[in-house]
């Protein structure tokens, strides 16, 4: 069977907030969620009852991310009923598998018009969720089923030599790209403004507000400020709040048409999506994810690391970051040239439909043909996907 084309037609996000003290703190995820699905079939231009098929990533669907969040937010969006909703979770990449599921779909006929999406408070829902319940045999017999992400990063940097100062150093570089994309409005076209709230003086008036602006990153940043942070998971480690990306509220929304169904609606699409690939890793060292997922995904892809002219590869910590790189042999001038999550944030679920978002928008404005999104995932996985723009 001859495989369709499955094309991104449009994409979007919102701006990243810092999760419990940040713009969006009081914003539901599904109503961000909701937020983007509208916008994103307005930016198409197409009727929302086109759309055959959501899936809604998020990492800790519970609480207000609950209650099949992809159909909710369905309803959310004004959509209409026929339009079914569902809700997915890879943990970190949980958007970039929804844009998977829809894609796939689409190559094989299913559907023609369908939407990959993300969303996630980290505000509301915290990491690892309201009530944790451990297997107590499994948290006996392997206990890093359940380790905690921060002590994977320490054993990365441990195993493999990456020391604290180049840890620094890239979180530095991830700021300062960060805020150099921010002010020149790089991130412009592709954010939705949220209409966003916080209580005033009183504590009793609500204060309403546009949040169009990612808010993570540092101005002025440099390694020399980094290194008096304090380690967090290990007495004498090298990880820090500051080289660690950021607890972070968002939602991103991609919507993918078959070629045939997007040239008959008159659309352009932005780019093709080519392949997707998983792999799994010990979960002790759950950040090496992506160093195994991109040349598994290149290999599917039939492409090399040159053949690729920007990757996205979520920056959870610096340690599994920069190991990924050097083991998948990724030039520092083609990652994260807008910065990373250290910067920027990770929204866990929302962070796949996010970058994928970024990486389209950046390869129209550089002119460029072949682009990756690739993470790593808790308990001991990684994802890739390869990305093709069309023009």
């Amino acid at each position: 069977m001859e495989l369709k084309e499955a094309v991104i037609v449009a994409a979007n996000r919102t701006a990243v907030g810092k999760a419990n003290k940040g713009s969006l703190v009081n914003v539901r995820p599904d109503d961000l969620a909701g937020l983007v699905l509208k916008d994103v079939v307005e930016r198409a231009g197409i009727d929302a009852g086109l759309v055959e098929d959501l899936q809604m990533g998020c990492a800790f669907p519970e609480g207000e991310q609950g209650l099949n969040m992809g159909r909710i937010a369905t309803f959310i969006a004004g959509f209409p009923h026929s339009v079914p909703g569902s809700t997915v979770n890879r943990f970190c990449s949980s958007g970039l598998q929804s844009i998977a599921i829809i894609a796939n779909r689409i190559q094989v006929g299913e559907i023609e018009c369908g939407i990959g999406a993300g969303a996630e408070s980290m505000s509301m829902v915290p990491m690892g969720g309201n009530k944790q319940v451990p297997n107590p045999a499994l948290a006996a017999e392997f206990p890093e089923a359940y380790i905690s992400m921060g002590h994977t990063a320490e054993n990365v940097a441990t195993r493999y030599g990456i020391s604290r100062e180049e840890q620094d150093r890239w979180a530095a570089i991830s700021n300062e790209r960060a805020v150099a994309a921010i002010e020149s409005g790089a991130f412009k076209d592709q954010i939705v403004p949220v209409q966003a709230w916080r209580l005033k003086a009183d504590k009793k008036t609500k204060e309403y507000f546009t949040f169009d602006t990612d808010e993570g990153p540092r101005k002025g940043t440099t390694p020399e400020v980094l290194a008096k942070l304090r380690p967090v998971f290990a007495t004498n480690g090298s990880v820090t709040a500051g080289n660690a990306s950021q607890m972070s509220d968002g939602a991103a929304a991609v919507l993918l048409m078959s070629r045939e169904r997007a040239e008959k609606e008159g659309l352009k699409p932005m780019a093709r999506f080519v392949t997707f690939a998983v792999v799994g890793c010990h979960p002790d060292e759950m950040g090496i994810g992506p160093a195994l997922a991109v040349p598994k995904a290149l290999q599917q892809a039939g492409l090399s690391v040159d053949d690729i002219d920007l990757f996205e590869i979520n920056e959870a910590f610096a340690s599994q970051f920069l190991y990924s790189l050097q083991q998948a042999n990724i030039p520092e001038d083609k990652v994260n040239v807008n910065g990373g999550a250290i910067a920027l944030g990770h929204p866990l679920g929302c962070t796949g439909a996010k970058l994928t978002t970024q990486l389209v928008y950046e390869l129209e404005r550089r002119n460029g043909r072949y682009g990756v999104v690739s993470m790593c995932i808790g308990g001991g996985m990684g994802a890739a996907a390869v990305y093709e723009r069309l023009s």
